[in-house]
């Protein structure tokens, strides 16, 4: 199977090096890609990160993006505005139930044990205002969660995104692709690490097929 294009492996880096790295890294990897990606899609990524590696980050991603791309933000976002909140919480529960599957009633679950308002804002901001716009395929989206929850360390939640990514359409090639693209934004001991972490994730998807095995002697 194919893997990732290289607007998409754009996209990637970007993620992780939005989450991850230094600023002098960050505008290396956007003057990188600068020429390769459409507007609309970069903002979805830089906008997506104030989700995984906070407001400081993403406010400083788009500021090193509007000067390496001299491009200008839009004058005005409808997705935004408060009164798409009940969108929003629709948008959320579905897109939600895609990124986790089976597993989505746990999730739910578990994440009101840990506060109730961690669940609802989990739905209507994490889920619904930000990865259900329509800007960016959620596999692309998931497959810069992906990278982002790698670069910033965060193994729980990158086994997640793993399921995610793949439960919104990425293969496994492109999954592992997009891993590969972050060769010198992740640690070697770490990106080994979750590779591994993959290669469990696919195992435990995609059991092997048990033979019978003859009693004969």
């Amino acid at each position: 199977m194919s893997g990732i294009d290289e607007v998409t492996r754009s996209l990637v880096r970007s993620a992780a090096a939005i989450a991850g790295a230094a600023e002098t890294k960050l505008r290396a990897v956007f003057e990188e890609v600068v020429d390769r990606v459409e507007r609309s899609e970069m903002d979805e990524v830089i906008l997506q990160s104030y989700l995984f590696a906070g407001f400081p980050r993403a406010l400083n991603a788009a500021r090193i993006w509007r000067s390496v791309s001299g491009q200008q933000a839009p004058a005005e976002d409808r997705d935004a505005e408060l009164g798409s909140s009940a969108t929003w919480v629709e948008r959320g529960e579905e897109t939600c139930r895609i990124v986790y599957g089976e597993s989505y009633e746990l999730l739910r679950e578990n994440i009101r044990e840990l506060h109730p308002a961690l669940d609802s804002w989990m739905i209507t901001d994490g889920y619904g205002k930000v990865l259900s716009r329509p800007q960016l395929a959620l596999r692309t989206r998931e497959l810069c969660i992906v990278a982002a929850c790698a670069a910033s360390g965060q193994q729980r939640q990158l086994h997640s995104h793993l399921h995610g990514a793949l439960n919104s359409g990425a293969t496994a090639e492109e999954v592992r692709e997009a891993l590969d693209a972050l060769d010198d934004l992740v640690d070697g001991e770490n990106l080994t690490r979750y590779r591994g972490l993959l290669t469990h994730v696919l195992a435990r998807r995609h059991p092997p097929v048990k033979t019978e095995t003859s009693n004969v002697r």
